[in-house]
């Protein structure tokens, strides 16, 4: 591709990802062109349907969500790196807007293997982050990559309606974490 036809497409992700996050998978072609600063041919020249366009925006999203995971473990011990990150996780699935379900909806004419493409990056990034967080005896050791990705997606869900739904899944979140960290035990002390 060449430089002017990236910083195009570039372009265009921006503007799709930041009209998604306000108005959801059904935001305007047309304003997501005009905030791109190229014309409507432009944009379906690089997305030639609304399905490529949000199937880009995920992948994107995707990528930087992995990317992020990679960052945090090498900046962060194990702990904070794997708890940050799942913040982060609940973030991108807020910003997403119907953006998942979405793509479910129309996936008989775009990429069918995206989903699980994502998934398996995610749960990929997740897992690694999630080893070390183990081994630094940081994170209860009954506790798996899919049980903490069902927890934020539950959390996302139950406060995307809600004014006020970021703070809400956050302070959930931090219950959430607050129940995988490891507990010490009681000792039981015998009388004599």
């Amino acid at each position: 591709m060449r430089a002017d036809a990236r910083r195009n497409y570039d372009r265009i992700l921006v503007a799709a990802g930041a009209a998604i996050a306000q108005h959801g998978a059904e935001a305007s072609l047309e304003e997501i062109a005009r905030h791109a600063g190229v014309g409507s041919a432009t944009l379906h020249r690089h997305f030639p349907s609304r399905q490529a366009l949000l199937e880009a925006v995920f992948r994107d999203r995707v990528e930087t969500l992995c990317a992020k995971a990679s960052e945090l473990a090498a900046d962060l011990d194990p702990g904070p790196a794997l708890f940050t990150w799942l913040r982060a996780v609940g973030t991108h699935a807020a910003s997403n807007r119907g953006l998942a379900a979405s793509l479910m909806h129309g996936a008989y004419d775009g990429d069918p293997t995206l989903g699980a493409t994502c998934h398996t990056m995610i749960v990929k990034a997740g897992g690694e982050l999630l080893e070390h967080a183990r081994q630094a005896h940081t994170i209860r050791p009954d506790v798996a990559i899919i049980d903490l990705l069902k927890l934020v997606s539950a959390i996302s869900l139950a406060t995307e309606q809600e004014l006020g739904g970021a703070a809400e899944a956050d302070r959930l979140l931090a219950l959430a974490i607050d129940g995988v960290r490891p507990h010490e035990v009681p000792h039981a002390h015998s009388e004599q």
